[in-house]
């Protein structure tokens, strides 16, 4: 009688890298599910608001990005605004336009990406939610509105609650959500830009007033590209790193602040 199993004592040999495990294939759905998500969050009246505090964390990461390239390229920055209903905006004086200009989305991107590794690992998005925590309550330095700071301690109160459900797996959809929010923050930008007529114009408009042959929805598609590229990079990264079941992840997480 034959048998199809490995030999005793031959232990089988592991999928090949880029072969998602189970668990690996259910972040790849839900992913494309937060991005018709957002996308319908961020601009149906009503949802925009609910997710505020969402929105301040990821614009707030992006002006920082144009700070810090204005900065390190000699620029002075003159003003800056984070406003969930206006967008943000950063006003620099000297400095490289080009690659300040360019630093938001680019930041935005790959900071995003970083997040999106957490859905893939409950230690990794442990780590990642203590800088979900502090960004959360940073951006309120510049705003005033008061059911955007109620709403904001509602986001840090699931983040803490996140941390006691099934051993903080629901820590990972969390930095999913996040994730994805910032990796195509370009796609929410220019929506606030082209539906919402925002008083702060989008970067790809920036783009086309600093290069006039060039148009707007270039620089969108552009743009666009160069994110659906790095969120690719980044699940091939997520699926070739963390292979961890489900009971792995959770004894694994555990070492780190175990709830």
């Amino acid at each position: 009688m034959s048998s199809s199993g490995p030999p005793a004592g031959v232990l089988p040999s592991p999928p090949p890298p880029l072969v998602p495990t189970h668990d690996q294939v259910v972040v790849l759905y839900v992913t494309v599910v937060y991005v018709v998500v957002i996308f319908g969050m961020w601009n149906i009246p009503g949802a925009r608001t609910l997710i505020n505090p969402l929105k301040l964390f990821t614009i707030g990461w992006h002006e920082l990005c144009h700070i810090i390239a204005a900065i390190l390229t000699g620029g002075s920055i003159m003003s800056v605004t984070i406003d969930p209903y206006l967008g943000g905006a950063t006003i620099v004086e000297g400095g490289k336009p080009p690659v300040i200009l360019s630093a938001g989305y680019i930041g935005s991107t790959i900071f995003g990406g970083v997040f999106m590794l957490g859905g893939f690992d409950t230690l990794v998005a442990k780590i990642l939610s203590f800088v979900l925590g502090l960004g959360l309550v940073t951006p309120l330095v510049l705003v005033r509105d008061k059911l955007t700071i109620l709403l904001t301690v509602l986001y840090e109160g699931l983040l803490v609650g996140f941390w006691f459900i099934a051993h903080a797996q629901a820590l990972r959809w969390y930095c999913l959500f996040v994730g994805v929010m910032n990796v195509f923050f370009v796609i929410w930008d220019i929506t606030d830009d082209k539906f919402f007529r925002k008083a702060n114009d989008s970067d790809c408009t920036q783009f086309h007033i600093m290069f006039p042959g060039v148009s707007a929805h270039f620089w969108a598609c552009m743009w666009i590209i160069f994110e659906v590229g790095i969120c690719i990079a980044f699940l091939f990264l997520g699926i070739v790193s963390f292979k961890l079941s489900t009971s792995d992840m959770n004894t694994q997480a555990a070492v780190f602040l175990p709830t």
